[in-house]
């Protein structure tokens, strides 16, 4: 069993469904590296792994290039539900950013707008892809036909409609592919990095039109809240010049290992299990690791799971003893050496953000447990700069409490993207139910409006 980048991606081939492939080799379009001329958008779109020349650029040609720096683009068809179409200005990036140990690596985002618009906010909007395969990605599952849904990946489409959100309120959008080319799913560092340069890219896109003193927010729920705290975290010191005003984030995976801990057993092990195959992706080592200590089932259900998406990541074998399968000296996975050195990599809390946080959280959580989410808020408001507001919300559990806590969340990220100055200091509030606040049913109710609108062609965010 082979754990080295790239893997997955051929696997997935072998998976994918025939006519799906015919499909979409039909659609395949190479891409320039120029980072000047905009490709039209094609027909059917081509998944990543049958699209390398605008995924997987040649290395020397990304290595050429600053980090954030565009290497080709073209239009998009953007879609809900991968069928109905959206009509907004949308295109596809591809740019190089870097992995955790300072390589150049390719990215790709989605960048939207509303037409003809030119916006003076930008929102990146990470998406929790939560897979292990490039045709799970956003940049191919928000496209007009796509099968991402039918492929598994069901929570990219989903949450596209508060990116729709987002442009509703007349703002720029990028949604970065943060994952990079080997889905190296749960891989904070490296999401952290291909979010800032994505940000990088979407400004210096110029059909995209931002504003020069465009004002930049960050939003993530759960895998999106990876990539978006470790951005946070990040910023000053990868891309101290992008000014972000503010970042909103939801069930916060502060602490893997406690996600582990947590989950081992449980009904969401499935997709636990997906993160440690994720990490191995990013951290040679690790993967080093897990070829030599996992037993012959881990190995196996790493093989068929290292193609899939979320939706059956999570279906095929909940309850797994992930700790069980890692046959480790000493016995205990988690101090392993290896395993503590990969998990202090990726957990957060290791620099104050610079910018005003929004942290929401459900008490309790059955997938992200609120302690380490606690200790995180605690860490960051022992400097007397930071700024952050934290929510507990009670009535809740992982995936209701994304939707109720999407809408104040937008809210508050409306408010600094308006320039209304985020209150100093640290508060942390406990909620009941956070969809009872009143302004976001009413925000709430305003974008279910729109969304249904723009089934019928409304523009989004035409006033």
């Amino acid at each position: 069993m082979n754990f080295r980048p790239g893997a997955a991606s051929r696997r997935l081939i072998g998976l994918a469904a025939g006519a799906m492939a015919i499909a979409m080799i039909a659609g395949a379009a190479p891409s320039t590296a120029e980072p000047t001329v905009v490709q039209p958008a094609t027909p059917i779109p081509a998944p990543p792994e049958l699209d390398p020349a605008f995924y997987r650029p040649a290395a020397d040609v990304v290595a050429a290039k600053a980090p954030g720096e565009i290497i080709a683009a073209r239009q998009v068809n953007v879609a809900n539900v991968g069928v109905i179409p959206l009509n907004v200005d949308a295109w596809q990036v591809s740019y190089r950013s870097n992995n955790s140990r300072d390589e150049a690596v390719p990215a790709v985002a989605t960048v939207l707008k509303p037409r003809n618009s030119t916006p003076s906010k930008l929102v990146s909007m990470q998406i929790a892809e939560d897979s292990l395969a490039g045709y799970c990605a956003p940049s191919y599952a928000v496209q007009q036909w796509s099968p991402a849904i039918l492929a598994g990946q069901i929570v990219a489409p989903a949450e596209f409609v508060i990116a729709q959100a987002a442009v509703q309120q007349g703002w720029a959008v990028v949604i970065p592919d943060h994952q990079g080319p080997d889905s190296a799913y749960a891989a904070g560092p490296l999401a952290g990095r291909i979010t800032l340069d994505g940000i990088r890219a979407a400004r210096n896109f110029e059909p995209l039109r931002v504003t020069p003193d465009a004002r930049i927010g960050m939003y993530g729920y759960s895998g999106g809240a990876i990539a978006t705290g470790h951005a946070a975290e990040l910023k000053q010191s990868y891309a101290p010049e992008i000014d972000i005003v503010g970042a909103a984030e939801g069930g916060v995976p502060a602490d893997l290992g406690a996600v582990l801990s947590n989950g081992n057993n449980g009904a969401w092990a499935g997709i636990i299990y997906a993160a440690v195959l994720g990490l191995s992706r990013e951290y040679p080592e690790f993967a080093e690791m897990l070829n030599r200590d996992l037993d012959p089932l881990g190995k196996g259900l790493a093989t068929i799971k290292g193609g899939l998406c979320v939706q059956y990541n999570t279906a095929l074998v909940p309850f797994l003893n992930i700790s069980g399968m890692l046959r480790v000296p000493g016995g205990d996975p988690l101090r392993d050496p290896v395993v503590m050195a990969t998990l202090d990599k990726t957990r957060m809390g290791k620099s104050v953000p610079d910018m005003p946080m929004y942290i929401w959280n459900a008490n309790p959580d059955e997938l992200i447990p609120v302690g380490p989410v606690n200790t995180l808020v605690n860490t960051y408001c022992e400097s007397p700069t930071a700024t952050v507001q934290y929510t507990r919300e009670h009535f809740a559990e992982h995936i209701t409490t994304e939707i109720s806590g999407a809408a104040p969340a937008l809210l508050w990220l409306k408010d600094r993207l308006d320039g209304v100055p985020a209150q100093p200091g640290c508060s942390i509030t406990d909620a009941g139910w956070l969809a009872l606040n009143p302004d976001g049913m009413t925000l709430f109710a305003s974008i279910f409006g729109e969304t249904i609108a723009s089934f019928f062609g409304k523009p989004i965010g035409a006033k």
